[in-house]
């Protein structure tokens, strides 16, 4: 069976650009400018000669700019001024640039090898003169110019990458990578730059030119030295802070590739850094600060030991504290501030579905925060109610040492659960689910997961349990009636999905629609699946716990001509579809369904 997992397992990989804090400073742009060639200024002026002889000087003599050069019969005064030699000469050099212009250069492992020697030649001549006159820069300083040309002279090896496994192959590669050690931060820099040029995953190529490269830079430990790199850049400085922004960009071209993920999230200093990172305090929120939480939320939304790692590393606690703020105050809308909030509540998320990130949520108050941005929270709302979601699902729990005792604490899902009871959750929860005015659909679906999994993992005739039951028996059933309304809606989104899905079926041969069917799953439980699956196994619940709910639950269905049959029929279908069912949920599933029979 498919693993959901897998199903929703993507990347948004727009590729962004680098915000030079200068173009905001007038200052700074002044001396960006003066720093300019001189090319620059003269073309400059050049241009505004050229705009003010439109307007300057006599009138031309009228048809002047009709006349030929060779109509004047005086020649040398309104005529090109040479004589027939001069001409030819002229016409041979014109010959010449026309064929300069066409002649293309041919990209091939000739050039691809004639490439890395140059540029090994720039390196090893300034490591030479580094090394001979270390006292005195000014005798390197062109050589160092030299080296920053040939590092941009590879730039246009990522419009060729079929021509990477020959770059690899060579010594170029991790001379390249060695180069981010530079004494001179600028040349590391550069470095940096086109590495993240070069491992874009836009660039064209196959996916073997793109790992041959990739290998190669990591085997000259690229990883190493991007990390090292991070402690000596200053971020108060333009320059290093897009040296610091193009390393994670590297990160992030790296982490495209799955089989990287668990290699850099061993990276213990990277992780300490990444976490110290998204603490800095900063008004507002720079860019490298939430492109740092961006690669947090790749590493834990991606890999299980990644999750286990950040948790240990006390991820739980720091980010539940940066998302503290958000309590009352909304980030600026489409800011890199909102997206760094986005990206700690993903990371909060993705490791509370580990059983230690369950620990570290309950023992750093994760709950309560959570309930309270479920109470005054605005933005920050729906993204709390997705982290209790994942927080009160089923996690198998650690392999206890082989003995077990009534002291025993509770499995961390469990555990959770009845926190939520404790904190006095259930007024918020039912509340937000109650609310008639334009509920937000993600909201709803998030409550009606946290509705199944308490049900599932409270203790039967416990305290928690009970008060739970009771909301749903208060007011003449009146949370059954809103679950049953809500199951009509879904059906009905969901059926009409059902029948574009069925037109497309046919014709097709049976293997060819079971491939279509795994298609268009993860679309099935957007589309309504997954919150009529969790509005079914709900009243199977209370159905199972309580006749007074049952009758209320039958009712319910039948004013559609429905009964606890139907109910059945959804979860049924959850055991045999395409989706992988875990053996602990499949005997929940199997109890619920005897309970409907």
């Amino acid at each position: 069976m498919t693993s959901i997992d897998e199903l929703f397992k993507s990347h948004n990989g727009t590729k962004r650009k680098f915000e030079n804090p200068i173009e905001a400073d007038p200052s700074q742009a002044y001396k960006s400018v003066k720093l300019q060639g001189s090319s620059d200024v003269k073309r400059s002026a050049q241009v505004e000669e050229e705009e003010d002889d439109d307007e300057a000087g006599p009138a031309l003599p009228p048809d002047f700019e009709d006349e030929e050069p060779g109509d004047d019969e005086e020649g040398r005064f309104f005529g090109g001024g040479l004589d027939e030699n001069a001409k030819d000469a002229m016409d041979f050099l014109d010959a010449q640039d026309g064929e300069d212009v066409i002649r293309e250069e041919k990209y091939d492992a000739a050039w691809v090898r004639k490439l890395a020697r140059d540029f090994e030649k720039k390196v090893n001549k300034n490591a030479s003169l580094r090394a001979k006159y270390e006292s005195d820069p000014t005798k390197f300083m062109e050589s160092e110019a030299d080296l920053d040309d040939g590092i941009k002279d590879l730039s246009i090896l990522s419009e060729h990458a079929e021509l990477y496994e020959e770059f690899a192959q060579s010594t170029a590669a991790p001379k390249l990578v060695e180069l981010l050690a530079h004494e001179n931060t600028d040349i590391a820099i550069a470095a940096i730059e086109i590495i993240s040029e070069l491992t874009d995953e836009d660039v064209s190529g196959e996916q073997e030119q793109w790992d041959a490269l990739v290998a190669a830079f990591l085997d000259a430990d690229l990883l190493g030295l991007l990390i090292s790199n991070f402690s000596r850049f200053d971020e108060g400085d333009p320059t290093d802070a897009s040296g610091v922004y193009h390393s994670l960009s590297v990160l992030e071209n790296l982490l495209s590739q799955p089989s990287n993920t668990d290699t850099i999230g061993k990276e213990k200093a990277l992780l300490t850094w990444l976490l110290e990172r998204i603490q800095k305090p900063e008004k507002p929120t720079t860019q490298n600060k939430q492109y740092a939480s961006e690669l947090l939320s790749i590493l834990t939304q991606s890999s299980r030991p990644n999750r286990t790692l950040i948790a240990d590393a006390n991820g739980v606690e720091i980010f539940l504290t940066n998302l503290a703020p958000y309590r009352r105050d909304d980030p600026e809308k489409d800011s890199d501030e909102e997206e760094y909030m986005e990206n700690l509540f993903n990371c909060l998320t993705s490791i509370v579905e580990e059983p230690i990130g369950k620990t570290k949520f309950l023992e750093a108050e994760g709950a309560e925060l959570c309930l309270l941005l479920v109470r005054d929270g605005k933005t920050s709302k729906s993204r709390a109610l997705k982290v209790l979601d994942h927080a009160c699902g089923y996690a198998e729990a650690p392999a206890s040492n082989g003995s077990s005792t009534d002291d025993a604490p509770a499995p961390p899902h469990i555990a959770v659960c009845e926190k939520l009871i404790e904190a006095r959750g259930l007024k918020p929860l039912f509340s937000t689910f109650m609310k008639t005015k334009r509920p937000d659909p993600s909201q709803t679906e998030h409550i009606l997961g946290i509705f199944s999994s308490l049900l599932r993992s409270l203790p039967g005739n416990s305290d928690a349990r009970f008060r739970l039951l009771a909301k749903f028996m208060e007011n003449d059933f009146a949370k059954i009636s809103k679950l049953i309304a809500l199951r009509r809606e879904y059906i009905t989104r969901l059926s009409t999905f059902d029948k574009s899905i069925a037109s497309r079926k046919d014709g097709l041969t049976a293997e060819e629609q079971e491939e279509l069917e795994v298609e268009n799953t993860p679309l099935r439980l957007s589309e309504g699946l997954y919150a009529l699956q969790r509005i079914d196994a709900t009243l199977a619940w209370l159905v199972a716990e309580d006749d007074g709910a049952k009758k209320a639950v039958v009712v319910g269905l039948a004013e559609t001509d429905e009964t606890l049959a139907d109910v059945k029929k959804t979860l049924q279908a959850q055991l045999d579809g395409v989706l992988e069912v875990e053996a602990a949920e499949r005997e929940v599933l199997e109890a619920l369904v005897g309970f409907l029979d």
